[in-house]
C-alpha cells in the first residue's frame, strides 16, 4: 500500500520533497498506485522508490532521479523524462506509450514487455538494458547506446535505429519490418531470426555480426524467404517484388557494353557514333574515357563496369594508355569478350601483343575512316563480340 504520508509532500512540490527525502534517507519510499498524473516532478530524488501500477501519465519528470525505482506496471504514457536518471529501474510491463526520454540514462533498466511505441529515445543510453518482448513500433532510437543490450523478440517495427550503437546486442527474433538502421552500428550483435522486409540498411557496420535466417518477406500471406545477410537482404526482396528493379538487372546483364579509349577531340566523333549506333541496336553504351581521368589507379573501377558489361569494345586510337587495364580485365575476367578497334594510320602497340594471348580477346578492327566504321559495325563488331559472349559462356558451363 502507498504511503499516504509520502504522497502528501511529494504534491507540495520537488523541493519540500528533496529536503524531506535527504532528512529521511534510510525510508522506504512507497506511492505504489498513487495518482500522480500530470505532476510536476522534474529533478525529484525519487530512488529506490516503489512506483509500482503509479499513474504518471504526462507527468514532467526531467532530470529526475529514478534510479533502482520500481515502475513496473506504471502508466507513463506521454509523460516528459528528458535527461532522468533511470538505470537499474524496472519497467516490466509498464506503459510509456509516446512518452519522451531524449538522453535518459536507462543503463541495466528493465523494461520487458513493456509498451515504448512511438517513445523518443533521442540518444539515450540503454547499454545493456532488457528490452526483451518490449514494443518498441515507430519508437525514434537515433543515435541511442544498445551496446549489449537485450531486444530480443522486440517489436522494432518502423523503428528508427540511425546511428544506434548495437554492438554486441541481442536482437534475435525481434520484428524490423520497415526499421531504419542507417549508419547503425552492429558489431558482434546477434541478428538470428529476424524479420527484416522493408529494413533501411545503408552504411552498416557489421564486423563479426550473427546474421542467420533473415525473413525478407511479410509476416501474413506470404512464403517464408530467408537469407544471412542484412545488406542483402534488401537488395534480394527488390529482386524479388520490384520489377523495374528486375527490368534495370536484366538490362545491366544483358545490355551494357562498355566502351573504353582516350577520346581526343577529333576521336569524339568516332565515340559519338559509337554510343548511337549501340543505342540503334538496343544496348546500353557504358564509356570510360581515359583522357579525361586523372586518377593513377584506374585498374578497379574499368573492372567494375567491366563486371557488369556483356562485352567491351576498346578503341586504342591514341590510348596506349589503357592497354595495363586491358590486361587486367582479361585476366581477372576471361568471359567478357574485348573487341579493340585501331585506326589503320597508327600501328599496335608492342605491348598489345600481351593481350593477344587472352581468348576473351578479339582480333583489332582497323578503320580508316567513321564511314567505314560505321557501315562495318554490325558484321565486324557486333557479331563477333556477340559470338564469343556465346562461345566463353558455353565454355564456363561445361566446367
Amino acid at each position: 500500500m502507498a504511503n499516504e504520508e509520502q504522497i502528501e509532500i511529494l504534491r507540495q512540490g520537488v523541493a519540500s520533497w528533496n529536503i524531506w527525502r535527504k532528512d529521511n534517507s534510510n525510508e522506504p519510499i512507497d506511492l505504489s498506485g498513487a495518482n500522480l498524473r500530470g505532476a510536476n516532478l522534474c529533478n525529484a530524488n525519487l530512488n529506490k522508490a516503489n512506483l509500482v501500477n503509479v499513474d504518471l501519465e504526462g507527468a514532467k519528470l526531467r532530470k529526475a532521479n529514478l534510479i533502482n525505482a520500481d515502475l513496473s506496471v506504471a502508466s507513463l504514457s506521454e509523460a516528459d523524462l528528458m535527461g532522468a536518471k533511470l538505470s537499474h529501474a524496472n519497467f516490466i510491463h509498464a506503459d510509456l506509450r509516446d512518452a519522451h526520454l531524449p538522453y535518459a540514462d536507462l543503463n541495466q533498466a528493465y523494461l520487458y514487455e513493456a509498451d515504448l511505441v512511438r517513445v523518443d529515445f533521442l540518444r539515450a543510453n540503454l547499454s545493456q538494458a532488457c528490452l526483451h518482448g518490449a514494443i518498441l513500433e515507430g519508437a525514434d532510437l537515433f543515435g541511442s547506446n544498445l551496446y549489449r543490450a537485450d531486444l530480443t523478440e522486440a517489436n522494432l517495427f518502423q523503428a528508427n535505429l540511425s546511428e544506434a550503437n548495437l554492438s554486441e546486442a541481442d536482437l534475435s527474433g525481434s520484428n524490423l519490418i520497415n526499421a531504419i538502421l542507417v549508419d547503425a552500428i552492429l558489431d558482434r550483435a546477434n541478428l538470428t531470426n529476424c524479420n527484416v522486409h522493408g529494413v533501411s540498411a545503408w552504411g552498416l557496420k557489421l564486423d563479426g555480426t550473427t546474421q542467420k535466417n533473415l525473413r525478407i518477406t511479410p509476416v501474413v500471406g506470404f512464403p517464408a524467404i530467408t537469407v544471412d545477410n542484412l545488406e542483402v537482404a534488401q537488395f534480394i526482396y527488390l529482386l524479388l517484388y520490384n520489377e523495374k528493379i528486375r527490368d534495370v538487372i536484366d538490362t545491366v546483364a544483358k545490355k551494357v557494353v562498355l566502351v573504353l579509349g582516350s577520346f581526343l577531340p577529333e576521336q569524339r566523333v568516332v565515340l559519338d557514333a559509337i554510343k548511337e549506333r549501340l543505342r540503334k541496336l538496343d544496348y546500353l553504351p557504358v564509356v570510360f574515357d581515359f583522357l579525361n581521368s586523372e586518377s593513377r589507379d584506374l585498374i578497379e573501377t574499368v573492372s567494375l563496369l567491366a563486371h557488369m558489361s556483356r562485352f567491351i569494345i576498346a578503341d586504342i586510337t591514341n590510348a596506349h594508355n589503357i592497354i595495363a587495364e586491358l590486361i587486367c580485365i582479361s585476366e581477372r575476367l576471361p568471359s567478357v569478350p574485348i573487341q579493340p578497334l585501331l585506326l589503320s594510320s597508327q600501328n599496335e602497340y608492342a605491348t598489345f601483343e600481351h593481350i593477344r594471348v587472352y581468348h576473351s580477346v578479339l582480333t583489332p578492327y582497323h578503320y580508316e575512316t567513321l564511314e567505314e566504321l560505321l557501315a562495318a559495325f554490325d558484321e565486324k563488331i557486333i557479331a563477333p563480340a556477340e559470338s564469343k559472349v556465346d562461345e566463353l559462356w558455353k565454355e564456363r558451363l561445361s566446367k
